[in-house]
């Protein structure tokens, strides 16, 4: 039977444990759903899938319809001295007729002919495709486009993460403003108790007035604690749910099931080294890097290496708009371009990209230092906050117990107000201080874990 009632009572803690996980989780699945910013990072990354999409269709042919019809009168014109050619010969001819024949001329003189270079209605329509065959800039920028997704990626996921341990601190601070208006509630209520106990005393002579007054001054502080906790609930409240991008004072539900905080200890080496191996910032650094790798090797190809390319046309030329077989046409043709001086422009080019590597270089050793200071922050913290969350447990236990024994003894007429107002200001203040404890220790908790990797 005592091992049925041992295995019933850890499920139940595990149930609850469960509990709690979903409670906090089900915000954070929501917050990544709804949240502003992080749906401007998911339309980023989009963006950048479709920026590879285009790098990636310039490998593939152009293919389109040109078409042209023009009207054309004046400018230059072309000179074909036809009558100068032939009316020698045709005068010749003429001349052997009459004499053998007695005949008239049979071959008419013709004038020189002229045509305007501006050919008029004509016509020439063609479908047109393009192919490159060799081009550094398409394949550098594809290549390039294809980093800078997974620097979008990563970026993503650091936001995210950012936003899990903000929802998480948030939620925490809203169970802790909930819990000290508890803690100034209850105390209210004994001081309210202890008021009615002294008019009663006063009332019948076995105590002066001053203690009423006292414990009036002492309901009045507490009140205006307890207003002041009172707005820190609804200000957290509001903070949380603008997390969440819903309505600013939707109601949050409250886990009174919270498990208490881990007192285990990381070691800090081994926690530093795998902050460094899977940072979300160190990783879109990484592909940022290998992005301005792709850039220099663009913008070399670009100044030393040339661009070729295959034009083919198959259409139809010629006047007026009609489509015979004696206008139709093909054409392929083969097209180098190969830049070979422009002042240095390119080679500057070159060079910008090496410094924008260089920086990026520098960058992740900074970045990485700062992970390391950060975890070794994030540890410390955590390690004080473990610290004064057992301190503050003990000494809750200690003011309780104290507080108990003088309320025996006030009530009993055997201690002054003095000291139980003293006793009862240590236990109030010791349950304030242990429930900011607890939650700042949940909270350094998931700031470290943040740190190291992801929540």
């Amino acid at each position: 039977m005592k091992i049925k009632a041992l295995c019933l009572l850890l499920f139940f803690f595990a149930s609850v444990r469960a509990k709690t996980q979903s409670v906090l989780e089900s915000y954070i699945q929501l917050a990544l759903k709804s949240n502003l910013q992080l749906q401007q990072e998911q339309l980023n990354y989009e963006r950048s899938v479709e920026n590879l999409a285009q790098a990636r269709a310039l490998f593939l042919p152009y293919a389109g319809i040109n078409a042209s019809y023009q009207f054309a009168d004046g400018g230059r014109k072309i000179l074909v001295p036809v009558g100068d050619l032939v009316n020698p010969v045709y005068q010749n001819l003429n001349a052997i007729n009459a004499a053998l024949h007695n005949g008239a001329p049979q071959y008419p003189l013709i004038a020189n002919q002229s045509t305007n270079f501006l050919a008029t209605n004509f016509h020439d329509t063609k479908v047109r495709v393009i192919q490159p065959l060799f081009n550094p800039e398409i394949y550098f920028n594809y290549k390039a486009q294809k980093e800078l997704i997974t620097v979008q990626q990563a970026q993503k996921k650091a936001y995210e993460n950012q936003l899990k341990y903000e929802i998480t601190s948030a939620y925490f601070q809203f169970l802790q403003s909930q819990d000290a208006v508890q803690v100034l509630k209850n105390t209210h209520e004994i001081l309210l108790q202890l008021l009615k106990v002294n008019q009663s005393w006063v009332a019948n002579s076995k105590a002066t007035k001053d203690v009423v007054l006292s414990t009036e001054y002492e309901l009045n502080k507490t009140e205006q604690q307890l207003a002041e906790n009172e707005k820190n609930v609804e200000v957290t409240q509001s903070y949380f749910n603008f997390l969440l991008n819903r309505e600013l004072n939707s109601t949050i539900i409250k886990d009174s099931t919270l498990s208490e905080p881990s007192l285990e200890q990381q070691d800090l080496t081994s926690i530093t080294q795998t902050a460094l191996r899977q940072r979300q910032e160190l990783a879109q650094l990484q592909n940022g890097m290998r992005a301005s790798e792709q850039i220099i090797y663009l913008n070399k190809g670009n100044a030393l290496l040339p661009k070729i390319n295959v034009v083919g046309d198959v259409g139809y030329q010629g006047y007026y708009y009609t489509f015979g077989s004696d206008q139709q046409y093909w054409l392929v043709q083969f097209g180098l371009t190969w830049d070979l001086f422009k002042g240095g422009e390119k080679r500057t080019r070159v060079q910008q990209a090496r410094i924008d590597y260089q920086v990026m270089e520098n960058k992740m050793e900074q970045t990485k230092k700062q992970i390391e200071l950060q975890v070794i922050q994030s540890h410390y913290e955590l390690k004080s906050a473990r610290l004064a969350y057992q301190a503050s447990q003990s000494g809750m236990r200690s003011a309780e117990k104290s507080f108990q024994i003088i309320q025996s003894k006030y009530n009993e007429g055997a201690a002054l107000l003095i000291e139980f107002l003293d006793a009862e200001n240590k236990y109030t203040t010791a349950r304030l201080t242990h429930s900011i404890n607890r939650y700042e220790l949940l909270r350094k908790a998931a700031a470290l874990q943040k740190t190291i990797s992801n929540l």
